[in-house]
């Protein structure tokens, strides 16, 4: 099935809405609808299993008047779109603004419990509201996303791929998109190296569209053997917190797409919890972010930390801390000054006694696009403190952009010296104990040859007179064909 056609004609008619002029608005009004279908989708599959499996008949969540295929894609005899009955104009509008968002929103209240699928419907929709203003445009896109199924495991993965790629460009289109977006190849590789086992609580304190926790949850579903093991996945493995409501909505839908039934995504500032106030049954096993940085809080959120600091990242950074448990393990995308700056040194320290700082990947600038700035991945366990930290320098023999991202390939040698901390010319380690007091854990490439230009100043012009010679000659053959 082709997704991506699919998805692209319904962005060409969102283009025609006047409610809609970014990618934010495209993937926030083609999101709660793919959602329905997708929901819609799932409950047939969910009947469909009772029904074999003689387990009584299943109880649908969206049912009557509110279902897909009575308000948006009524059938007729052929299973084709009922175009007699179908609404479409200003009943459609009305129907959805008036009566199906309402409604959906009071599942919330109705819920059994927080963490029920029924309670994150009406999250979901409590958070967004319809932007599609003609009846007649939503007719259009209702039509081509109803030729979308979800009830193949391969369609369930063409259209998370898809669904990704959309959050990546609603990542890159506005000023602090960057906070959304974090390239899947690297994140992959995160948990590659981090490697989350089931039975392990996963943490994610900022969580954006959740491309970590999703990755997470891909990873770990390989290694399921039980039914008590999906269970654990389902229930008691994954937690995600995220400030602002777009993402936070976002990340809800995606780790449903994933295959997460009821996601545990938390909408409200990580930074303003009282830290005192964490204790052992608080505390998660692994921890897999991209903190924001260069943001602001309120100085009463900044005297919530030991290390008092205006800095999101190094806020995030000592909250990461407390929340591991002891022998927990981390991978935190983390702005490349925080290992330089003298602002940060006292974050570093703490970091360095309370943990074991045993790998950095130095990442090349274009792995964020449009963000302008380098990163590094921090990864350490929690309980002992850092003696040895292996480094690693992607260095690559092309610049990374839009059109030629970051790729796992790009990363597999990481992958594989990281496994022995094994020297190379873009690998080596330090002894913390050569540190200063300032606890500078620079990126200082020891066995990178470098490159010495040992020409002259004469040799230098010679060299520009003969490329200037060669432009001259250039010009005057073109201006002889002219």
């Amino acid at each position: 099935m082709n997704y991506e056609s699919t998805f692209n004609a319904i962005d060409d008619i969102l283009w025609k809405e006047e409610g809609c002029s970014t990618e934010l608005d495209y993937i926030e009004q083609t999101s709660w609808l793919l959602f329905l279908k997708y929901l819609d989708d799932l409950e047939t599959n969910n009947e469909e299993e009772a029904i074999l499996n003689s387990t009584g008949q299943y109880k649908r969540l969206i049912n009557g008047e509110y279902r897909w295929t009575s308000w948006a894609a009524p059938k007729n005899d052929k299973g084709e779109i009922d175009v007699v009955n179908a609404m479409t104009g200003d009943d459609l509008i009305n129907f959805v603004n008036l009566k199906l968002f309402p409604t959906l929103q009071k599942f919330k209240d109705n819920a059994p419990s927080a963490n029920s699928i029924e309670y994150k419907i009406g999250e979901i929709f409590s958070g967004l509201r319809n932007k599609i203003n003609s009846g007649y445009n939503m007719r259009e896109i209702i039509n081509k996303m109803d030729t979308l199924h979800f009830q193949s495991a391969e369609d369930k993965h063409e259209m998370t791929v898809l669904y990704e790629d959309k959050i990546r460009r609603m990542g890159n289109a506005g000023r602090n998109g960057g906070e959304y977006y974090t390239p899947r190849p690297l994140i992959r590789t995160i948990v590659k190296i981090v490697d989350p086992r089931i039975g392990e609580t996963v943490y994610d304190p900022a969580c954006g569209s959740a491309g970590f926790l999703c990755e997470a949850y891909n990873y770990m579903y390989e290694q399921k053997r039980s039914v008590a093991d999906y269970e654990t996945l389902q229930q008691r493995t994954f937690l995600g917190k995220e400030k602002k409501g777009l993402p936070y909505i976002i990340a809800t839908m995606n780790m449903i797409f994933h295959g997460v039934v009821a996601p545990n995504i938390i909408r409200g500032n990580t930074l303003a919890e009282n830290l005192s106030g964490i204790s052992e049954k608080d505390r998660k096993n692994v921890i897999l972010a991209n903190p924001p940085f260069g943001g602001k809080e309120r100085a009463e959120v900044q005297q919530n930390f030991d290390v008092r600091t205006s800095e999101t990242a190094y806020m995030f950074m000592q909250h990461f801390i407390k929340m591991l448990k002891v022998n927990g393990r981390a991978g935190i995308v983390i702005k490349n000054t925080f290992l330089s700056n003298s602002d940060a040194a006292a974050v570093r320290r703490k970091l360095l006694e309370e943990c074991n700082v045993h790998t950095i990947l130095d990442l090349p600038s274009g792995v964020f696009t449009g963000a302008g700035v380098r990163t590094v991945v921090l990864f350490f366990t929690k309980g002992e403190p850092t003696k040895k930290i292996w480094y690693y320098q992607l260095n690559l023999d092309r610049n990374l952009g839009k059109t030629d991202p970051l790729s796992e390939d790009d990363l597999a040698e990481f992958v594989a010296l990281q496994k022995t901390k094994a020297e190379s010319e873009n690998s080596w380690s330090i002894d913390v104990a050569d540190l200063g007091s300032d606890c500078d854990l620079s990126v200082k490439n020891p066995n990178k040859p470098e490159i010495v230009d040992d020409r002259t100043p004469r040799d230098i012009l010679n060299t520009l007179a003969n490329l200037n010679a060669d432009s001259a000659r250039l010009i005057a053959e073109i201006e002889k064909m002219l």
